[in-house]
């Protein structure tokens, strides 16, 4: 996928978000910024956005030192998500069309995303969120492959997110053998192992790491394991739209779940900007 020329004044917002978390020197924020904008200015040269968004949060580990930038963010983000866990729960319980839902609060998850909202009340967000439908779901097809599906790798987004993906995983484990896919080290508020065990999720699922240490899963940097499973599970769930741009162009079956939150995704599906998505990738 070509870089969505609309994401690149929030790369920049983003990088100058982790410089401040990481540095009050204000001579290295201006050495980063200056960096991370010619760094922009070649974006032609990278394959999506999350390889663009890989090399300029590099100049802020670099110049600062600080490996995790996102590390107080993504403990307050994973916090917020155990305490309304059993809202989660309870409000699966309520449901009819179970699979459904426990699809939508996974989707739901996707709010938690401190690279785009800041500072929001995650249950008073989440609240409202819950009962929004899928603007785009393909419900019927993932449970026609569910039918005779054995092996189920879920990619994984940002740390809080873990929290509402291990409600979808809890009402697919009886079925499935799962495996959810992290990043290889901290990049802006993803998830790696150690957030997915935070959340809890290694009680119900096997972490592995995809190698990617890009805001998204970039099979060329990816290892071994990882390509694996991406080629032999009978179905893959992508969540969030970093792992979207990355692996749009792709040639196996995905499933992408996430929330269309720019114009160009809203208007590749057909949605509504803010919509949730659920759609077969073939």
């Amino acid at each position: 996928m070509k870089i969505f020329l609309d994401c690149l004044p929030c790369m920049l917002k983003q990088v100058l978000e982790a410089t401040r978390m990481s540095t009050d020197d204000t001579q290295t924020q201006e050495e980063i910024l200056m960096e991370a904008i010619n760094i922009l200015s070649e974006y032609k040269n990278y394959s999506c956005s999350p390889d663009l968004a890989l090399a300029m949060h590099k100049t802020v580990k670099r110049h600062t030192g600080n490996n995790d930038p996102y590390e107080a963010v993504k403990q307050k983000d994973i916090s917020a998500a155990l305490k309304i866990y059993p809202k989660l729960k309870d409000f699966l319980k309520q449901k009819n069309n179970s699979l459904y839902w426990a699809l939508k609060i996974a989707a739901t998850g996707n709010i938690i995303d401190s690279a785009i909202y800041s500072n929001i009340d995650v249950e008073e967000c989440v609240e409202t969120e819950l009962e929004k439908e899928f603007g785009l779901c393909d419900l019927e097809a993932f449970e026609t492959k569910l039918k005779t599906a054995k092996t189920l790798l879920i990619i994984g987004d940002n740390s809080g997110e873990t929290v509402f993906d291990k409600v979808l995983i809890e009402h697919l484990s009886p079925m499935l053998n799962m495996k959810y896919a992290v990043r290889s080290e901290p990049i802006l508020n993803d998830a790696t192992a150690k957030e997915a065990c935070q959340s809890g999720l290694d009680e119900h699922v096997d972490i592995i790491s995809s190698g990617s240490n890009a805001p998204g899963t970039i099979l060329e940097k990816c290892n071994s394991t990882f390509i694996k499973l991406f080629n032999e599970a009978d179905i893959i769930i992508s969540k969030g739209q970093g792992n979207y741009e990355a692996l749009s162009d792709c040639s196996r079956d995905i499933f992408f779940l996430l929330k269309a939150k720019c114009p160009m995704i809203s208007k590749r599906f057909g949605v509504n900007l803010s919509d949730y998505v659920f759609i077969e990738h073939k």
